[in-house]
């Protein structure tokens, strides 16, 4: 294994032993092949590390019901949401509702303070 491998699988570790119950199961179902590739490609890349970023982040929505974020980086008063995007689940099958919702959804998150960074996924 290299360096980010090891780093990343004690990264999951960490992550998947401080949870339980749906952020539990997000976290298991919810980090798959393109959420890697960004860690991989992008983010360790740039860092090298994977201080203060937390994976399938629970968020309360502007409903009072929860969302997960892909991934949130918190450090000192920066909250930057992290969302990876493929094209297809994100945007070609998706209804006018379900589009009008994650704009809406992006908009409160930036009224209440968080940056977002969207990683689009073509393949």
């Amino acid at each position: 294994m290299n360096e980010f491998e090891i780093a990343h699988e004690a990264f999951l570790t960490k992550h998947i032993s401080m949870r339980g119950g749906e952020r539990l199961k997000r976290l298991k179902e919810g980090h798959g092949h393109a959420e890697k590739l960004f860690l991989e490609q992008i983010w360790w890349n740039a860092f090298g590390h994977f201080q203060d970023l937390h994976p399938e982040y629970e968020i309360k929505d502007f409903r009072d019901g929860t969302r997960f974020l892909d991934f949130a980086f918190l450090r000192h008063s920066l909250r930057l949401a992290i969302e990876i995007d493929g094209f297809g689940p994100h945007f070609a099958n998706i209804s006018r509702s379900q589009f009008s919702d994650q704009l809406i959804r992006q908009n409160h998150l930036i009224l209440y303070g968080w940056k977002i960074f969207r990683y689009l996924m073509m393949t």
